[in-house]
């Protein structure tokens, strides 16, 4: 078996090989051996006169120039794909027995076969080492040789109860001669208690499968026990063991030592152990682990702890441990509830989810007011409906403890007019209670309705009632509770009515804040505007869009505000008529050329044509500012002869240069699209006259074989388009409409136009 992070390759006692998926299932069958891109149409397909027993591809076989593998059988023999595309094929060794095991590792080749393991250099073509086996009493069919590479200079070999650990290294090239140039070191050997049936790296340690064989107490004879995967530390003539564990698989009692093997997969750290019957995937225990055997006992606090001291190791859980609401509720037996709720924090963190279940444990036990002031109340929030029944527990049990969270949550956690219509129910059976009476208030207040908590703090005399008439502006709310307000704080109460005699500073301080704030008393503030600080009049007409513009301007015609009367006239739509009061009634040809300007509409400009054709003033600044807007053609035509126009030589000289102007920028704007053009132009023919690489990856679109034939000398034809399709030329269809020219028939009919053809090959 052989391993990939995405599937895995299982071959069979019956010469069968099956590619699973990481979970088990099986995705294709062989039969014979193969060597195939499962991405690509390369393959190799041969049958071989022995039985082939492994089969080892190079490392970086998918590249183009390492198109190499070798197999083991009663001989090795490693396959290469040439420059012609053909396999050849050599004999690396033989006449040792049968090869039962092949690694490679970057251009390092080891193998195991009767006599011991080899090493060969593919890159220098040497055989570098050849290490004897130790146990030669074993049979090596029954206990095979494990081999596998820690790295690309480090091989660790297992065979019968011994282990050996070889690193190659460069030999110096002064004691090179005819020797090659690498040698090999044994840098580690030891003896194993039970016999080794697989090896694999695991960091500096090492894993080892086990083929168990004990004594039995009652028998003589020995009895085959549940094979152990260990983990190990080796030493230079011994080892350390770190961990064991007993694996139970189907009919162990009656496998041997060749039925194991270990393959691991190296992206995620997965070690699979295989049997006759089953596959049994095993990995590293992490922190996670830790905390899941923790919580399995119960052990909430240590999961916990263990949590929060290696939260940056810890993948599956955070500090949020998925059964820490066990953890709390355990507490809460323990009647240390504050503990458990001040944990909450902590533990739940922003899972939403847990938090809720926790909020109803606390509920079934009688607990939530413990909980209440952990209950997150920021950005995160639980459902409303949570929120309310916590304040409902409080309504029934704790005034104060309720009037105390209506003042630190905020109105936004709960649905306001639920808690005030239990509040006015509560009110019903204890009409005089103060603390229900101020949280009401409070209440009103977060729902924007001040006249329902002016009223309260009235009845009640509170101190926060001039705060809340400032700060919602309730002066209109007040005029008959005069009395009241006097008989409560006379001071207070007169300072008030003095400071805010008017509210013009405080309303056009609100407006200058927030436009839409205060959006009843525009109306309002037009009056006192044009009554007390005209100069904020225009301002103000034209930064609210809540102020009655018929009211407006019903106010400035009265008053004979004119700018502001054009304003509101060109806003309502009659801009004829303020163009006419600026013409008439101020006589400001530059307001009335900007006015038309503004409005940009053909028939003011006739308007102020008309006006101004019997007034020489009007007509010199027209000359002057008309020229981007109305051709002055139009303007001198119907200047009367004879008269006498201001300026007159200076207005057509602007003209003519702002005319002389216009032309350059056209032809301006004409140079650079021509260039822009011609530059496209240009690239657009440099790249069709690129050349189109042709080579043997390339297929046929129309039959899907290879673009050019695998025997070159033979004659063939090749059609290649612009976009970059090809075809055999035997394979396009018949010539359109128009003789001579050739489409694309894929991209005709996908509609991205035809594209013609830009090679035609020939051989």
């Amino acid at each position: 078996m052989t391993v990939h992070d995405k599937f895995l390759a299982l071959g069979t006692h019956f010469g069968k090989v099956f590619l699973l998926d990481v979970q088990g299932n099986v995705t294709q069958k062989y039969e014979i051996v193969q060597v195939f891109g499962l991405y690509t149409r390369e393959g190799f397909h041969e049958s071989f006169d022995c039985p082939i027993k492994v089969v080892a591809l190079h490392p970086q076989f998918s590249k183009s120039n390492n198109k190499q593998f070798v197999t083991g059988g009663n001989k090795l023999f490693l396959y290469e794909r040439n420059w012609l595309n053909r396999w050849k094929t050599s004999t690396l060794h033989e006449g040792e027995g049968s090869i039962t095991n092949i690694k490679w590792r970057a251009n390092l080749i080891a193998w195991a076969n009767n006599v011991g393991v080899k090493i060969y250099d593919i890159s220098t073509k040497q055989r570098i080492t050849n290490v004897l086996r130790d146990n030669t009493c074993l049979r090596p069919d029954m206990y095979p040789c494990s081999l596998c590479w820690k790295d690309n200079t480090t091989l660790i070999i297992g065979w019968g109860s011994s282990v050996k650990i070889c690193s190659v290294k460069e030999r110096d090239p002064t004691e090179m001669r005819d020797l090659p140039s690498r040698y090999v070191e044994i840098v580690s050997a030891f003896e194993t208690e039970f016999f080794i049936s697989g090896l694999a790296p695991l960091a500096d340690q090492l894993v080892t499968l086990y083929y168990v064989k004990e004594n039995s107490d009652h028998m003589e004879e020995e009895f085959r026990a549940r094979p152990r995967l260990d983990i190990i530390q080796p030493l230079p003539e011994s080892c350390e063991e770190i961990s064991s564990d007993a694996l139970t698989v189907r009919n162990f009692q009656e496998n041997e030592c060749r039925d194991y093997r270990l393959e691991h997969s190296e992206g995620e750290s997965l070690f699979y152990i295989i049997s006759p019957k089953d596959i049994v995937v095993a990995k590293e225990r992490d922190q996670d682990d830790h905390i899941d055997w923790l919580l399995d006992k119960k052990k909430y606090e240590e999961a916990l702890m263990a949590a929060e001291i290696s939260f940056k190791n810890i993948k599956r859980h955070d500090v949020q441990v998925q059964n820490a609401g066990s953890h709390i509720f355990i507490i809460s037996h323990m009647r240390d509830y504050d503990t458990a709720a001040r944990k909450c924090q902590k533990v739940l963190g922003k899972n939403m989810d847990l938090w809720e279940n926790e909020v109803y444990r606390f509920k079934t036990i009688g607990q939530l007011k413990a909980i209440s002031q952990y209950l997150p109340r920021g950005d995160l929030r639980l459902r409303p409906a949570i929120y309310e029944m916590i304040l409902h527990e409080f309504l029934m049990t704790d005034y104060e403890g309720f009037a105390t969270l209506i003042r630190e949550w905020p109105g936004e956690l709960y649905n306001n007019m639920t808690i005030v219509q239990a509040v006015t129910n509560h009110l019903k059976k204890d009409p005089t209670n103060s603390i229900l009476l101020t949280t009401l208030a409070e209440l009103y207040t977060y729902d924007q309705r001040y006249d329902r908590a002016l009223e309260i703090y009235l009845r009640l005399r509170h101190k926060d009632v001039y705060q809340l008439i400032h700060k919602h502006n309730l002066f209109s709310s007040i005029e008959d509770k005069i009395v009241l307000l006097m008989d409560f704080d006379k001071e207070k109460a007169v300072d008030m009515l003095l400071d805010n005699e008017d509210k013009i500073s405080y309303l056009h301080k609100l407006f200058k804040r927030d436009h839409h704030k205060g959006q009843k008393y525009h109306e309002k503030q037009i009056s006192l505007y044009a009554e007390y600080d005209r100069p904020n009049l225009l301002p103000f007409l034209r930064d609210s869009t809540h102020c009655p513009l018929e009211k407006a301007l019903e106010i400035c015609q009265q008053r004979h505000f004119v700018e502001e009367t054009v304003f509101l006239l060109s806003r309502m739509g009659n801009c004829r008529r303020a163009l006419q009061m600026i013409m008439e009634e101020l006589g400001d040809v530059d307001k009335a050329i900007e006015f038309a300007k503004e409005q940009d509409d053909a028939e003011l400009w006739e308007d102020l044509i008309s006006y101004s054709i019997d007034k020489p003033p009007f007509i010199t600044g027209l000359l002057n500012n008309i020229g981007t807007h109305v051709d002055p053609i139009i303007l001198i035509h119907r200047i009367k002869e004879g008269m006498e126009i201001p300026n007159l030589r200076d207005s057509l000289v602007k003209i003519l240069q702002d005319y002389n102007l216009q032309i350059l920028l056209r032809e301006g704007c004409k140079k650079i699209l021509v260039a822009d053009s011609l530059s496209l132009l240009h690239k657009m023919h440099r790249t069709q006259m690129r050349g189109v690489r042709v080579d043997e990856e390339n297929i046929c679109e129309a039959c899907h074989v290879t673009i050019l034939p695998s025997d070159t000398a033979q004659p063939f034809s090749v059609v290649v388009f612009h976009c970059r399709h090809m075809f055999h030329k035997e394979c396009l269809p018949s010539q359109g409409t128009i003789p001579g020219v050739q489409y694309c028939n894929i991209c005709s009919a996908k509609r991205r136009g035809p594209g013609s053809g830009i090679l035609d090959m020939k051989k």
